[in-house]
Formats: C-alpha cells, sequence, structure tokens
C-alpha cells in the first residue's frame, strides 16, 4: 500500500489537472522523428526505433505527450517526417524593421517551431541532435528555441544549461553537418573520377537498361531496335519529330518506367507513401532528346559538360549516322499547324521577292487574300493580293513548264552524239568523289580518336572542335548526295525527263481543276520557293523539276549535283 501511495503523486504528474482549455497541451511534450530522402536505404535509425526509443525516454522521465491528431502534422502527438536536414534555403529577405528571414525546407519542422515559439507545447523531444538538423540555420533555430524558454530534450544526449552544455549543443551541431558534408565530398569526388573514366554515374536514357551497376549499362531489348529506327527514319529527310512521335506509340515504343515526385500531402503523411513507376507515351520533346542524346554513339556526359567515350556501353548508332540527324535537326525547320487554323491552299508558299517576308492569308468579304508585312523600306509595293492572282500565275508557270516539239527534238538530236563522253565525266566524277569521301572518313576518325588531346592542347575549344565535325559530316553528306545523283547514266535520265515532260504537259488541267488541298499539294511538288515582287511571280522548281527552268541546258555536265527524276517521289 506504501508504494502504491508513494507512486500516485508521479501519476498525477504525468497528467496535469489543471489545463488551459484554450492551450490544452502547453504542459505537454511533441515526438519528433525523421528519415532523410537523400540516402532513403542507409538509414541507420528508422522512424520506428526513433518512435520507441523517444516514448521510452518520455516514460522514464516522466514527461507528458500529448495526445493530438493534427492531419498532416502529427499521430498521437508523434511528428513522423521524410525529408532531408541538410538542405537549407539560400535566400534570405531583410525586412524594414530589421529582421532577416529565411525559408525552412521542412514543412513538419517548421510548423513545429511555430507551434514550440507560440507556446501551444512545452518541448520537444528528438533521438539526437542529427535528426533534429544537419544545417546552420536549423542549428541556429533550435538555438534560438531554447533560449526561448522551450524545453528541447535528447534521448541519446544531454546537455547542461552551462557554458559546457552550450559548448556540447555546438560541438554535436557542427559535427551532425559536417558528417552531411563528408559524405556529400565523398559522393562528389567519386561520381567525378568515374566521369573522368567514362564510367556512366546518371541514368541511362530510353534504349538502355538500368540494373544497378554504373559500369555496365546494357541494351534494352525491347526499346534499342525502336529507338534506332527513330534515327534511320529520321535521317531519311521526310520525317518530323510528330510523325515519329505517332510512329514510335503505334509501335509501342513508350518511356521506361519512372516514379513522380511527391507531392506536397504526401510529403506530409505519416505512412509512408508508395509510388508506383508509371510508362508514358512519347511525344515530340522526347524525340527532339533522343536524337541529339550523344549517349547513343556510345559517350557519356563527364565533367564540365564535356562528352567521352564511355566504358559503360556500346554505342546504338553510328557516329555518320548521328550526325547526319544533327544536321538534318539544325536545318530543317517544321512549321506548327493547328487543326484550328482555316485552311488555305497558298498559306506559308509565297514569299516577298525584296525582304522575303511571308504572305499570310485573310479573309475579306468572303474573299481570301494575302498579305505580307514588309520590313521598313523594302521596294515590294504588292503586299496585298487576291487569291486568284496567285493561282492564275502559278498555272500560268506550270503551262510553260515542259519541252516542246522543237525542244524534244533538239534533245533527240544532242543525246546520240554526247551521251557517251557526258557519261565517261560522270565515271570521272565518281572516282573523285570516292578520294574525297576517303579523305573525309581519315580526317573524320582523326578528330574522333584524338578529341581529348586536341581540346587539352586547345588545338580546338569545344565550341570548334564541334563545328569542325559537324562541318566534315556535313561535306561527307553533301557527297553521298552527290554520287547517290551521279549514279545513274545519262540516258536514263534524259529518258526519265521526257517522260515527265509528257506528264506536265496536263499539270495545268489538273491544277485548274483540283480543289486547294490538292492545289497545295502540286505546287509543292514541285516548286520549292515561290517569290513575288510587284505583279511577278517568280518561282525555282525542286530538284528534278530544275531541268525545265534551263531548258537548253539538258545535257549538262554530270558533276553538276541533280536528282534524277527516277529517284524522286512524285
Amino acid at each position: 500500500m506504501k508504494l502504491a501511495k508513494s507512486y500516485e503523486p508521479h501519476e498525477k504528474e504525468l497528467m496535469p489537472q489543471n489545463k488551459d482549455k484554450n492551450n490544452p497541451h502547453k504542459n505537454e511534450y511533441l515526438i519528433y522523428s525523421r528519415k532523410s530522402t537523400d540516402d532513403a536505404i542507409n538509414q541507420k535509425n528508422s522512424i520506428s526505433y526513433q518512435v520507441v526509443e523517444a516514448l521510452k525516454y518520455a516514460k522514464h522521465e516522466r514527461l507528458p505527450i500529448a495526445k493530438v491528431d493534427i492531419e498532416g502534422f502529427c499521430t498521437e502527438g508523434i511528428i513522423r517526417e521524410r525529408h532531408t536536414a541538410f538542405k537549407e534555403d539560400d535566400n534570405l529577405n531583410f525586412s524594414d524593421d530589421g529582421y532577416i528571414k529565411y525559408r525552412i525546407q521542412r514543412p513538419k519542422f517548421k510548423r513545429l517551431v511555430d507551434a514550440l515559439v507560440k507556446g501551444e507545447y512545452k518541448g520537444v523531444i528528438f533521438l539526437c541532435w542529427d535528426r533534429a538538423s544537419r544545417n546552420k540555420s536549423d542549428n541556429s533555430v533550435i538555438s534560438k528555441m531554447i533560449n526561448l524558454g522551450v524545453d528541447v530534450l535528447f534521448v541519446q544526449a544531454t546537455y547542461e544549461k552551462t557554458s559546457s552544455g552550450g559548448l556540447h549543443m555546438n560541438i554535436d551541431g557542427v559535427f551532425s553537418e559536417h558528417y552531411s558534408l563528408v559524405i556529400r565530398e565523398k559522393v562528389t569526388n567519386t561520381r567525378k573520377k568515374m566521369r573522368d573514366e567514362g564510367i556512366c554515374t546518371y541514368k541511362a536514357p530510353i534504349g538502355y537498361l538500368n540494373n544497378g551497376d554504373p559500369r555496365h549499362k546494357p541494351f534494352d531489348p525491347d526499346r534499342s531496335p525502336l529507338v534506332k529506327q527513330l534515327f534511320e527514319k529520321y535521317a531519311e529527310g521526310n520525317w518530323t519529330l510528330a510523325d515519329l512521335a505517332r510512329w514510335a506509340n503505334e509501335n509501342g515504343l513508350i518511356t521506361v518506367p519512372a516514379r513522380r515526385k511527391r507531392t506536397e500531402q504526401e510529403m506530409l503523411m505519416d505512412d509512408e507513401v508508395t509510388i508506383d513507376a508509371v510508362s508514358r507515351p512519347m511525344t515530340f520533346n522526347h524525340i527532339h532528346k533522343i536524337l541529339t542524346n550523344q549517349f547513343y554513339i556510345g559517350k557519356v556526359l563527364g565533367n564540365e559538360n564535356q562528352w567521352v567515350k564511355s566504358v559503360s556501353h556500346a554505342p546504338l548508332v553510328d557516329e555518320d549516322l548521328f550526325y547526319r540527324v544533327q544536321g538534318l535537326l539544325r536545318s530543317k525547320k517544321v512549321s506548327v499547324h493547328y487543326k484550328t487554323k482555316p485552311y488555305f491552299a497558298y498559306r506559308g508558299l509565297v514569299r516577298c521577292g525584296e525582304c522575303h517576308r511571308v504572305y499570310s492569308p485573310y479573309m475579306q468579304k468572303g474573299i481570301a487574300y494575302y498579305g505580307a508585312r514588309c520590313i521598313l523600306g523594302c521596294k515590294n509595293k504588292n503586299r496585298n493580293i487576291n487569291a486568284n492572282f496567285i493561282e492564275e500565275k502559278v498555272g500560268s508557270k506550270l503551262f510553260n513548264l515542259n519541252f516542246t516539239k522543237e525542244e524534244l527534238a533538239d534533245i533527240d538530236r544532242q543525246t546520240r552524239g554526247e551521251v557517251a563522253t557526258l557519261d565517261d565525266k560522270r565515271r570521272g566524277r565518281l572516282n573523285v568523289i570516292d578520294q574525297e569521301k576517303r579523305k573525309l572518313r581519315d580526317d573524320l576518325s582523326y578528330l574522333r580518336n584524338n578529341k581529348l588531346s586536341l581540346l587539352k592542347n586547345q588545338v580546338y575549344s569545344h565550341e570548334e572542335y564541334l563545328e569542325q565535325e559537324s562541318d566534315i559530316a556535313s561535306k561527307l553528306q553533301k557527297l553521298r548526295n552527290e554520287e547517290e545523283a551521279s549514279d545513274v547514266s545519262m540516258q536514263e535520265v534524259i529518258r526519265d525527263v521526257v517522260l515527265l515532260s509528257e506528264l506536265l504537259e496536263d499539270a495545268y488541267l489538273y491544277y485548274s481543276l483540283a480543289n486547294p488541298t490538292e492545289k497545295q499539294q502540286i505546287i509543292t511538288k514541285v516548286f520549292s520557293e515561290l517569290t513575288l515582287f510587284g505583279k511577278t511571280l517568280d518561282y525555282q522548281c525542286k530538284n528534278g523539276f530544275k531541268v525545265f527552268e534551263k531548258k537548253k541546258n539538258i545535257l549538262c555536265d554530270p558533276t553538276e549535283n541533280r536528282t534524277p527524276i527516277s529517284r524522286m517521289k512524285t
């Protein structure tokens, strides 16, 4: 009975009888536990361990815990936060009355500080200092709370209210921050060393597997063949990025499953939230990132944003194909067409002959017009034209875009005597092209094999190196195009041109009877440029139709770059 009587006052101390109705928990404590998101796997103290130890400490010291549930903050007086305590806000705000403000990164810790400073609770229990803070700013906040009379307690340490106790507290705060700094420094130095060696220290892009080993990034058997086809198709020259995105989705190419970031509400939840990895359909931006990523030619991003040869993965596409694609991406500009725009047959096809501003369509009193906003000082006075004017001018050009009987007879006469000579020139030019290609390949190989030494010795800057590499790749592509254009005998070329001339005799009739969509298709097949100056409409034909611009020169030097009609998609 004596033991029971002696224990009774302690029970009363645990549950104070005189409670303030407006502030019922001002004599009670909260428990704060934290798990870092920077290194969630290697945590020496789990949240459950911290809570158990804090409850044991409270029972041993007879400290009442506030039995309060606040959504997004605490349950039964226990705060569970999953957030790093090392990162701090670098911004400082100065008020007119001399206050300095900064933002606390941890939402629950911020709410805890606010409640303690207002006196809603007597104090808080932490397992140890590094669970409370790991940066100078939050260390200062905790010290300020202690000075204001908040009872800040630690399970694994006791700080006396003396100069020695203050020194002990400051040392623990410094070592807590120092631990995070050392870990970050080790990780940074390790990553820097690995990048110098050509090891992939980041997540490999789509087409490769991320198996946890930075030194081995194998091909993804399902996605890598489709990614390679994206490069091959774009190199053909008639695919847009939007077309490739549609093709990728139709053929089952989706992004690698990835988890989204936690929402603010999920950060405040006590239970650990499991976020499933989700794959998403390919978009225009995904395709652009793939086509411009040097990872696919066997390189990784090293230190100082320099691309270096990788030892972690093999190239998916060869360098010639990759740099051909880069050239097309720089030169090819694809306009975005919106479905809500009204359709006009000549939209974007006609430009001012002086300043090259495009004629844009507009409607006035039910009639289609085209207007150009020419630059100041442009000499072209005909800046607004009727759609019928363009149609008549284009029709007139098409009507004359074929050979007359006299011209065909002259071609036939020249063919008999000059074809053999021209074919000899063509074969000679092919030999020259082959020699030039070999030299350019040797130059490109030397440039890529000695990239590091050239950059270190400052022979080229990084920008000059990329420009030189792109220039050689572009010259190689031009030679390939010329070689392909010359890979047909003159007899075949002349036969195709005469056949096309016969087809173009009816082009004007088809054009005059066509609807607006068909008119645009005919124009874009034949003409590469239409320019208007005053009442004169000039034009440039596409490859294959250029021969009709200068009809007398059909038997030209075969060394000129010309696309055979048989190779064109008409």
